[in-house]
């Protein structure tokens, strides 16, 4: 973290109260200070009665400071600092000393210390329920609870400078590229068909409800058409969707979107803005941002976002098989139900680190991702396989599997013989177990990614959908198979990966109406079904729209990694629960029959 930030000048943190005025942060003074007479504020970390002398640790958002009460030198501030207990909220003037031999290597302020002349108690404090500090046990719905509190700790307080220093960078880098911030509005036309909206009732309008906007999407599509260039905003989002780590019902976004340009163009702004951050924030030079397109991260890693921080990259066998005539049944039922033949090399030196009892169990974790099993294979002297339920597999194709896979001796193969979708998640979600269990993501490392060219659309029970959003471009090389084959045709969209998380994702729009028209036919929406959803866009693309793209980039995510924090929450200042629910206010609550009547709702039990 940058020194700027959490430590600016001492002009910046000057204020008075009760008859004192603040000079300077609890972190700021040091050997430099020593004779100056200086005012601080802030809350008791810790007391300590030595024999006549009361010490205490002030903290402030700065750092903390000793803080010395001696008889001798304030009668009264002595008396006083008698009564002082963890967190009460005070102000202290007095002279900055040396603390000599007795330096403290812990604090940044750790060489001196203040000789109190007069203390001023602004409030006391209870007791708090658990320790200020950030080595703690206490349960997070205790901490939640008492969020105030929490968030006085210095890591999270941390966290939130970081989240802070995120916004003005951000602000600063696409202000200085010609970016506009401009506001879009938060209660928007519910359209059904993407995440799960929050609903809004109306009161001046009874029956109908608006959403909370899930994007910004549409809204800054019509910016582009309003001829405004380049828009971004730094917004808050809705989704009422079933929560994880790292979901949140409302979560921030930088949103962008740029008219006249290609992928790279914003490729390369975002690339520009995350050099910003990490060089800001971190001090790091992540260099330039290599691009990998989707259908070689699924075949080399099994994840649309590939965690490059370490190897164990899949080999694709189903071309391997079928030359020496589809091996054994398994290999075979597969291939005939338009399925492959994947297998993950582990490594002799990282395989011998794995007991017969681990091995087994990595069985049960490939069976929690939705595979029958996991079929393995450790590789002998002279390419023999041992240890594996694959005997029957005939010599020459074991060679060219082993050769396919560069195995070697002593080495561990992992196979599927499955559905591409099914064996890419087993086999790449195995590749990142063995990642962190053996220890083979080094710390510090930032591995960027762009991923490129996705599907346009997915396959679900219900027929074909958008990958995205539907006012996604697809490539035009493939708009020939909107009709005949959607599941060839490739979208003019792309993720930003962070070491094996996306943190951001957009695409270059539709800007013509019949290609438009063509992706809704393909989606199964009807003409109507379109107008009725997205009339206001389809009325303003008559009128000259531009080629235009953008993308969004998760704050909440990107403080996340930029502070190392294990949750979401952590980087939040009021976090929701896993339900939904903020446990110190006690929202969501109920409403009185009066307030319901007038939105025209009426409840029914559940």
């Amino acid at each position: 973290m940058s020194s700027a930030s959490s430590n600016p000048p001492v002009e910046a943190v000057r204020s008075s109260v009760a008859g004192l005025e603040r000079s300077h942060g609890c972190g700021h003074l040091r050997a430099a200070n020593v004779g100056q007479r200086v005012t601080v504020m802030g809350w008791v970390h810790n007391r300590r009665d030595h024999g006549g002398c009361v010490f205490i640790d002030l903290r402030d958002r700065h750092g903390l400071v000793q803080v010395v009460f001696e008889p001798d030198a304030s009668a009264d501030a002595h008396a006083l600092a008698g009564e002082l207990r963890s967190e009460f909220c005070l102000g202290v003037e007095g002279v900055v000393r040396s603390r000599g031999a007795m330096v403290n290597p812990k604090l940044a302020t750790g060489e001196v210390e203040i000789e109190a002349k007069q203390l001023v108690i602004f409030s006391r404090a209870d007791t708090p329920p658990f320790l200020i500090e950030d080595e703690i046990d206490t349960n997070e719905q205790t901490r939640l609870k008492h969020r105030y509190l929490d968030l006085r700790r210095p890591a999270l307080q941390r966290n939130l400078i970081v989240r802070s220093q995120l916004y003005q960078i951000t602000r600063r880098f696409l202000s200085d590229q010609g970016f506009l911030e401009i506001e879009t509005p938060f209660m928007v036309k519910y359209t059904p068909g993407g995440a799960r909206n929050f609903l809004v009732p109306s009161r001046l309008n009874p029956g109908r409800f608006y959403a909370l906007a899930e994007s910004p999407q549409i809204f800054k599509q019509l910016f582009m058409v309003a001829g405004l260039d380049r828009y971004f905003q730094v917004v808050r989002c809705f989704r009422d969707e079933d929560l994880r780590l790292d979901r949140q019902p409302e979560f921030t976004q930088i949103d962008v979107e740029m008219s006249f340009v290609s992928e790279v163009d914003v490729q390369r702004v975002i690339s520009g803005l995350m050099r910003e951050l990490w060089q800001g924030i971190l001090g790091v030079d992540i260099g330039d941002i290599p691009r990998l397109q989707y259908a070689e991260a699924m075949r080399r890693f099994g994840s649309d976002k590939p965690d490059l921080r370490f190897g164990l990259e899949l080999s694709e066998l189903s071309d391997v098989v079928r030359q020496h005539g589809g091996g054994i049944a398994p290999m075979q039922t597969a291939l005939e139900k338009k399925g492959v033949v994947k297998a993950l090399r582990l490594p002799a030196a990282e395989a011998q680190k794995l007991s017969r009892a681990e091995l087994d169990k990595l069985e049960e974790l490939v069976k929690g991702m939705g595979a029958q099993g996991l079929a393995r294979a450790k590789v002998a002297e002279g390419g023999a396989w041992t240890q594996t339920p694959l005997k029957s597999l005939p010599d020459e194709l074991r060679g060219a599997i082993n050769a396919a896979c560069g195995a070697q001796p002593g080495d561990l193969l992992f196979f599927q013989f499955a559905p591409a979708k099914l064996a890419n998640t087993v086999l790449g979600g195995l590749r990142l177990h063995l990642g962190n269990k053996l220890g083979l993501i080094a710390a510090g490392q930032w591995k960027f990614l762009w991923v490129t060219d996705f599907p346009l659309f997915e396959q679900t029970d219900d027929g074909w959908a958008a990958a995205h959003h539907p006012f996604t471009s697809p490539d035009p090389d493939d708009l020939a198979h909107l009709e005949s084959d959607r599941g060839r045709v490739r979208a003019r969209a792309y993720d930003l990966v962070l070491n094996g998380n996306e943190i951001a994702g957009g695409s270059i729009r539709i800007h013509q109406r019949e290609v438009q028209a063509q992706v809704f036919a393909a989606l199964g929406l009807s003409d109507e079904e379109a107008r009725s959803k997205f009339g206001f866009l389809l009325d303003a693309f008559r009128y000259g729209p531009p080629p235009h793209g953008g993308i969004a980039c998760g704050v909440d995510r990107l403080a996340m990694l930029l502070c190392g924090a294990e949750s979401l929450r952590d980087v939040i200042a009021f976090p929701k629960t896993q339900k939904g629910t903020d446990l110190m206010t006690d929202a969501p609550n109920e409403v009185s029959k009066r307030q319901l009547d007038e939105l025209h709702v009426q409840l029914r039990e559940p």
